[in-house]
């Protein structure tokens, strides 16, 4: 109740990035409805429409992971604590919020199926999908509302523990703060890539020069190369961050002016916030590049159905909107210090060519690392 009323009196921002949240949860559970009625129709081959089903479940688990870490009403403020707020409570909030939201998505979603199949009568379109969703078996409710409930659980769980209470070492009076250490996660990414191709190239052996099915045409489609593209996008999100690090580096080489030194060093200090995300933005990019390539018009019949364009949007959509909650975030953190810049006499415009050239220096690294991971995913399936 009390995660609630904190909503009824949120920004109307917050409050459009939590139906943000509510409508990917509702495309998760559509997609996994559809994979139920699938798997009553064909009992056979269902279980890697289940697997395709995980991508966009991760996606929208990031996306409530990300809304949450940023949602106002769940951070810590004085006098808090002596009403019975404290940081574990509020956590708890961050998780009910979350819940909430997820539990409603997936309730329109169940709503929306059915309507679709045509057993809720009465509205326009009822019906109007009954040979794509199986109307004519009948739907298990218990395994229906067992798949709805995965992503309010894995959500909730996953904010709850992004957004548990940590002790931080005591810092003494009267210093600075120490400058962030350098993310390691390079040498880790780099092996996580390299085992992705590596699997998804082996996977790929004995049958080159044809692109796997994706899921409206499940029963080909090997299991091996979704795993390979999977490592791929993990080591994509391990190496964000030291990417992002890199990216700060760059830009205070050569004598660098007040707004590339600025830059860079945003850029260094916000490298562990925003470099995640950026790194699985890397990932679906690249993704979108290989199946590009691999689904042109000479590939031969276009495998795209309506599940996974949805499917595919789901994902694109959440992490895009990760990306830019992360930025959100990050701006807000480091509000003090531009207050302070202009205070001291610093120009906007200072500001806003600082900010500029941060998005040319991400532009310009990781770009070539999107394309260059999406023409290796691609080679070994196009022969």
């Amino acid at each position: 109740m009390l995660a609630l009323r904190l909503a009824r009196g949120t920004h109307p921002l917050v409050l459009l990035r939590r139906l943000l949240v509510a409508a990917a949860s509702a495309g998760v559970g559509f997609l996994l409805l559809c994979t139920l009625g699938h798997a009553v129709a064909h009992p056979g081959g269902s279980v890697l429409r289940l697997l395709w089903c995980a991508v966009p479940l991760a996606a929208t688990v990031h996306f409530a992971v990300a809304v949450a870490r940023t949602d106002p009403s769940t951070r810590p403020r004085p006098g808090l604590s002596a009403v019975g707020l404290g940081p574990g409570r509020l956590t708890a909030i961050a998780a009910a919020s979350t819940a909430v939201a997820c539990t409603l998505g997936s309730t329109v979603a169940l709503l929306v199926y059915l309507h679709l199949r045509g057993d809720i009568t009465g509205l326009p379109f009822d019906g109007a999908a009954a040979g794509l969703l199986a109307a004519d078996q009948p739907l298990p409710l218990a395994a229906a509302l067992t798949l709805l409930t995965v992503l309010p659980l894995t959500a909730s769980a996953a904010a709850g523990l992004a957004l548990r209470p940590r002790k931080e070492p005591p810092r003494p009076r009267g210093t600075e703060r120490p400058p962030a250490s350098v993310p390691s996660g390079l040498p880790w990414g780099i092996t996580f890539i390299t085992a992705g191709l590596a699997v998804e190239t082996f996977a790929s052996r004995g049958n080159p020069g044809s692109a796997i099915p994706m899921p409206g045409h499940p029963d080909s489609s090997p299991a091996g190369v979704l795993a390979g593209w999977v490592l791929t996008a993990f080591g994509l999100a391990v190496a964000g961050p030291a990417l992002t690090h890199l990216c700060g580096r760059l830009l205070q080489t050569a004598r660098p002016g007040a707004a590339r030194l600025l830059a860079g060093r945003v850029l260094m200090e916000e490298a562990r916030r925003i470099g995640r995300p950026l790194g699985v933005v890397c990932a679906v990019a690249s993704a979108t590049i290989a199946a590009a390539t691999l689904y042109g018009d000479e590939a031969g019949p276009h495998p795209f159905g309506p599940l996974t364009g949805l499917g595919a949007a789901l994902v694109t959509g959440c992490t895009v909107a990760t990306l830019l909650t992360a930025a959100l975030e990050s701006k807000h953190a480091r509000g003090e210090t531009t207050e302070a810049l202009l205070r001291l006499g610093a120009p906007a415009k200072l500001l806003r060519a600082s900010a500029a050239l941060r998005a040319a220096a991400i532009v310009a690294l990781f770009g070539p690392v999107t394309w260059g991971i999406a023409e290796l995913a691609a080679l070994p399936l196009t022969g």
